[in-house]
């Protein structure tokens, strides 16, 4: 078995607003560098937290090369980004965008109009995306939100992909909060995939079964506790006391839906970031609101 492309903790990043809604893309770069700094392996960009679905085709591009500048200082930060839509030309040239403007790899979502679609319809869907816009040496995983998205990865599907695209198929970021589904995962592909848990409070699970790290939107302000555990682990221990923190931390933002207005509000307060905006349908949250979740967090900001 070669040594896994991607592991460690990954950001699902918020993405820099200005006031009138246009990405700041001055603020990028140092955003990223405060997470490399934090003891992030990389971060994806444009995800759910990103608030990824809200931004064009232009508008992409230019996110894309302003995370890029982050490694000038971290050369070794890697960043994905999140490229599915429910329309295949878009994914693809999202896709091909990302690749040519040098991110290390995609995380595609499914296509989320249409519900109940069959195994057969995804895998000829990604297959799709996969010859048609990443490279032979690219990596795309699949994003499995089934909360969200409404269209589950099945472990069948991701067998087929990983049998007809071994190179190119790298896994998937698993978001749901299912914790058999954490095993099954594990029991199915050991190190045959790089699993990567998108639900904080099954990390130390997730890496018991061989996950490779994790991309979660609390990496955006706890990624020093989620890499005390990824690097605990890394020597054959493990930090429960660490791990009850990080979960702690989870249960209390499951409370503020969604992620990416508390993230931008707690990082401007308590990290000194500007106060960015987030794009509707999504709306800044309330000073009330603010306050409840840093008394929640017991934050000194």
């Amino acid at each position: 078995m070669t040594e896994k492309k991607f592991k460690g903790i990954f950001a699902a990043a918020v993405t820099p607003l200005k006031s009138d809604l246009t990405p700041d893309i001055d603020s990028f770069p140092e955003f990223l560098s405060f997470l490399a700094q934090r003891g992030c392996h990389g971060a994806l960009i444009l995800g759910t937290t990103g608030e990824g679905p809200s931004f064009s085709f232009e508008e992409r591009k230019i996110i894309y090369q302003a995370a890029n500048n982050v490694r000038q200082i971290h050369p070794s930060f890697q960043l994905l980004a999140g490229t599915g839509t429910p329309s295949l030309q878009d994914t693809i040239n999202f896709t091909r965008l990302a690749f040519d403007l040098g991110l290390d790899g995609v995380v595609v979502l499914p296509p989320y109009y249409y519900k109940n679609v069959t195994d057969e319809g995804l895998f000829s869907w990604f297959s799709n995306v996969i010859e048609k816009s990443v490279p032979q040496d690219g990596t795309l995983f699949g994003y499995h939100i089934p909360q969200i998205s409404n269209i589950p990865l099945s472990i069948e599907l991701l067998k087929r992909l990983k049998d007809n695209y071994p190179i190119q198929f790298g896994g998937i970021k698993n978001s749901s909060s299912d914790p058999t589904h954490v095993l099954k995962l594990g029991d199915s592909f050991g190190d045959e995939l790089s699993i990567f848990t998108g639900n904080d409070r099954l990390f130390s699970k997730s890496l018991d079964v061989g996950a490779s790290g994790c991309i979660t939107s609390l990496a955006n302000l706890i990624s020093p506790d989620l890499r005390v555990v990824w690097d605990a682990h890394q020597c054959g221990e493990s930090k429960p006391a660490v791990q009850k923190r990080i979960d702690l931390t989870r249960i209390i933002f499951d409370r503020y839906p969604p992620a990416a207005p508390v993230l931008k509000s707690i990082l401007s307060r308590c990290y000194g970031f500007p106060k960015w905006a987030v794009r509707q349908p999504l709306l800044p949250i309330s000073k009330d609101i603010e306050e409840q979740v840093i008394t929640d967090l017991r934050l000194e900001c």
